[in-house]
């Protein structure tokens, strides 16, 4: 395959891929999630019509948080494209990690980093505290965006690093060990499949959410919003977390063709395994409403729900097999240590027969719900069904 107008989006440049080499062709198997990616990145970053202010926000806050998560070559690229507009003071000031002179700033900055590695401290509080500085439901949207796709970013990077580290991406699927024999008895006190739950907090029920912040009446909908959210969800309308999120409404679809090009790809990893990756995050981080959407999905493809139960118990401990324990652990870990995630986390998927472009899949799903999760669990709550 000739790439005689090969131009690298910002993950291959960091990445040192090129085509030709085994994790460019990998990575580019997937040209849907790359091609939405990227674009997501431009809107975010160089879209036309935004304010010089709102770009100074967006670059501020991605580069924070990249700071705080990893790679440090993405870090640099937000600073210095930051430092090129040039910016104001204040916002010298937060990237440097001093006080600035805006309150709204340094609000904003405290939140970010709050985000960046245990999203569930950031509450209804601190969001409100956006508020109280300054910052209008619609910029904190599009910032609440930028923060979620950046740590998705952040995570995909780091975990196609440490897949390359792992193997020869060329060799590995031949040389991979068969997945173990090891079995597992559903024990008799679970619940059967389909069953609703409730472990310390999380549970399998269908829960409804509820939006800390003003959502945008139905009635004032633009024709664009309009379409927009009549190819979200059938009962988009209908939802809090649609009538949010419609408030920047170009991020929201893109982000929507960036999620449902990981998620729902065929090839590479199973469905089932993309969705239990995506609960493990969820769990970890404290997301209840996402925890409670994918464990269902996981029991729907599955026909089975004891590394559900396992997970919601102890992520740290959950798997049925080898193979189970070693997406878990991945999925932990990339979640919660990005800085510190390496190869030996990719090699016990590896080794348990998991092919090199299913492990590319199980990054993006773990990563995909970085992004997921930093939506539902700092704009609103998710609501218990009254029984």
């Amino acid at each position: 395959m000739e790439h005689t107008n090969y131009s690298p989006d910002v993950m291959d440049r960091i990445l040192g891929a090129a085509p030709g080499d085994a994790l460019h062709e990998l990575r580019h198997a997937r040209d849907k999630v790359v091609n939405a990616t990227q674009s997501f990145h431009e809107l975010a970053f160089h879209a036309e019509g935004l304010s010089a202010k709102q770009r100074q926000d967006r670059l501020l806050v991605a580069a924070l948080l990249a700071e705080a998560t990893g790679p440090r070559a993405l870090a640099e690229i937000y600073s210095a494209e930051l430092l090129e507009l040039p910016p104001s003071q204040d916002h010298i000031d937060v990237l440097k990690g001093r006080q600035a002179a805006s309150a709204a700033l340094n609000e904003l900055a405290n939140f970010t980093k709050s985000l960046a590695i245990e999203p569930a401290t950031a509450d209804r509080e601190a969001l409100l505290g956006l508020v109280a500085a300054g910052w209008a439901v619609p910029d904190i949207v599009s910032l609440a965006q930028v923060i979620g796709y950046v740590s998705y970013q952040t995570r995909s990077i780091i975990g196609l690093q440490a897949l390359r580290d792992a193997t020869d991406i060329t060799q590995a699927a031949s040389t991979v060990a068969a997945p173990d024999a090891e079995t597992f008895v559903h024990p008799a006190h679970l619940p059967p499949p389909g069953e609703v739950f409730e472990i310390k907090g999380f549970t399998n029920a269908t829960l409804d959410w509820t939006s800390w912040l003003p959502i945008q009446n139905v009635a004032d909908l633009t024709p664009e919003q309009d379409r927009i959210l009549a190819t979200s969800h059938p009962k988009a309308k209908e939802s809090d977390y649609y009538m949010l999120l419609i408030q920047a409404p170009e991020l929201l679809e893109q982000r929507s063709l960036v999620f449902n090009a990981l998620m729902y790809a065929p090839g590479g990893a199973s469905r089932a395994e993309r969705e239990l990756a995506s609960t493990v995050v969820s769990r970890v981080n404290g997301c209840v409403y996402c925890a409670s959407v994918h464990a269902q999905r996981f029991e729907q493809l599955a026909k089975r729900n004891d590394v559900i139960v396992q997970v919601f118990e102890d992520p740290f401990t959950a798997g049925t097999n080898a193979r189970e324990r070693a997406i878990v652990q991945m999925a932990i870990a990339l979640t919660r240590e990005p800085a510190n995630f390496g190869q030996r986390h990719i090699q016990p998927l590896l080794t348990s027969g998991v092919t090199p472009d299913q492990v590319r899949d199980l990054i993006g799903a773990t990563a995909i719900f970085a992004w997921a999760n930093r939506l539902m669990l700092n704009l609103g709550k998710e609501v218990h069904p009254v029984l």
